[in-house]
């Protein structure tokens, strides 16, 4: 008998630890550069719907999309994130770029435009905020708002408009957004005229909106989030969306992407599948009048409508790596 209980005895070890092994956490790991303000109250509504706990591993203010990207360059050995959710395509380029991110084809992306969409999709766009000029209408009469970004090298404007700082966020996307439109001589000019113009750098874009909204300067350069928040403050502000009859106005989606080799992978999946539904833009687009790139979601008066503006085109991909290039310059500018 002692052989046969022996056997069984080891059998069900084996079974236990066969059983434990193939076991996954349900969890999802998150790491995000979208403000925690906005992106928690997402992540929360989908450990409700899914019972899969979020562990998230949010970025600073000061270093805006940085923090988390150079932590999964970090970590692509061995990654501890399942999903990245970015505030811009730029970062999810550079990360795919580097090998870090894979494809995953969403059934929630149908309905996204393929401008939005990395061709491999190795990242996804969603829910959409947009650049823009934030004017103090107490400060700036109505025939001296700027319609160009490139005006804001004119004399009249010296000393009073800010940007936040290049090297950081939607910011650093901006610049070399520009520097891939306008070629690296004209942009290079048009970042030296700025300086020569008394330019405010700011250590954020809420600190642009607050500058502004203040009235410490007269206009900035910031995304639509935040010039809601100002507005929702019932701060004199209006937001200027700019070049709507030259190169256009930047459009910033969210992406999301898939970390390689990541631990949960299939949680992973389900959290990109409600990042990109109707739901979860419906929910940005209240909170922090982002504007849907799905059609027909129901979205509050204030949230303007892709269809009005004369967006910037843009090759992600190369808009990535004119990023990396100009990034010493661009330290150097703000030192300066």
């Amino acid at each position: 008998m002692k052989p046969i209980r022996y056997f069984l005895l080891l059998s069900s070890v084996i079974a236990f630890l066969l059983t434990s092994c193939t076991t996954t956490n349900n969890e999802v790991v998150v790491y995000t550069s979208v403000d925690q303000v906005f992106s928690e109250p997402v992540l929360k509504e989908f450990e409700k719907r899914t019972g899969i706990k979020v562990k998230t591993v949010f970025d600073t203010e000061e270093t805006k999309s940085t923090g988390v990207l150079n932590r999964l360059i970090a970590e692509r050995n061995n990654p501890q994130s399942d999903v990245f959710w970015s505030g811009d395509p730029m970062r999810a380029d550079v990360l795919k770029q580097r090998g870090i991110t894979e494809a995953y084809r969403s059934p929630a992306a149908s309905g996204i435009s393929e401008v939005f969409i990395d061709n491999d999709y190795n990242w996804i766009g969603f829910s959409s905020r947009a650049r823009v000029l934030l004017i103090n209408t107490n400060l700036v009469k109505p025939q001296d708002i700027p319609s160009s970004i490139l005006d804001l090298t004119n004399e009249k404007y010296k000393g009073k408009f800010t940007v936040a700082n290049p090297l950081f966020g939607t910011t650093s996307f901006h610049i070399a957004a520009i520097f891939a439109a306008l070629g690296d001589e004209k942009a290079t000019q048009f970042m030296e005229d700025l300086k020569k113009n008394g330019v405010v750098i700011s250590s954020s874009n809420g600190d642009v909106k607050k500058k502004v909204a203040t009235g410490e300067v007269q206009m900035g350069l910031t995304d639509t989030d935040d010039a809601n928040e100002a507005v929702k403050e019932g701060a004199p502000v209006k937001a200027i969306f700019l070049d709507q009859n030259g190169f256009g106005n930047l459009i910033v989606p969210n992406t999301v992407s898939l970390i390689k080799n990541s631990q949960n992978s299939e949680n992973g999946k389900k959290l990109i599948d409600f990042l990109l539904s109707v739901e979860t833009e419906k929910m940005l687009a209240e909170s922090c009048a982002q504007m849907p790139l799905h059609k027909g979601v129901p979205v509050p008066s204030t949230v303007p409508s892709l269809d009005n503006i004369v967006p910037m085109k843009v090759n992600y991909a190369e808009v990535a790596q004119k990023s990396e290039q100009i990034k010493e310059y661009l330290k150097q500018w703000a030192r300066q």
